[in-house]
């Protein structure tokens, strides 16, 4: 979004709307290379207190990742290079399941073709995941956001850009801060 509130003699003017579209149709792939991901985004709890668990504790969220190797899911570590790797996602054949803030895992499906295969990458990753939590008693709700849990009750994922977030958002809105 820009910032300008002044336009000077070098800008175009617009004179229809094809000189609107024009920069998007420009970026368009052909209608054979189009594809569907899916993002599919859920609660982590437990399912004997319903907290949201940590990233730590047993049976969080690390735990739940690194489980998701008998799928042959692979880890992806944020600061491996500082020797301070953190697994923040895993990858695999259908895409990458990874982090949100509060825990929340997110599957960010691969490119398909079709709904027929966007649904059944949803209900392979939706068997996992429950396979996983059985074991680890952990629940999934997908949802977007926590309907009964404030800011403060939520934990924070080792995500390198949640800190720089957790400090610059509370200074740019009220909304990041409840």
């Amino acid at each position: 979004m820009s910032t300008r509130q002044v336009s000077d003699s070098a800008d175009p003017v617009i004179e229809d709307r094809d000189q609107l579209v024009a920069p998007m149709a420009a970026g368009e792939k052909p209608a054979a290379r189009w594809r569907i991901g899916t993002e599919h985004e859920k609660l982590v709890y437990s399912q004997k207190d319903h907290h949201a668990p940590s990233y730590d504790e047993p049976g969080g969220i690390h735990d739940l990742l690194m489980a998701m190797r008998e799928f042959g899911w692979e880890p992806v570590e944020e600061g491996a290079e500082y020797g301070q790797g953190r697994v923040i996602a895993m990858k695999g054949v259908d895409g990458a399941i990874s982090l949100e803030p509060a825990g929340q895992l997110e599957l960010s499906g691969a490119p398909l073709e079709n709904l027929h295969e966007t649904c059944a990458e949803s209900a392979r990753h939706v068997v996992q995941v429950k396979t996983i939590g059985a074991r680890t008693g952990t629940g999934f709700l997908g949802l977007g956001m926590w309907p009964d849990k404030t800011r403060a009750e939520l934990p924070i994922m080792p995500k390198g850009r949640y800190e720089i977030m957790l400090r610059h958002m509370p200074r740019v809105g009220t909304m990041a801060s409840t």
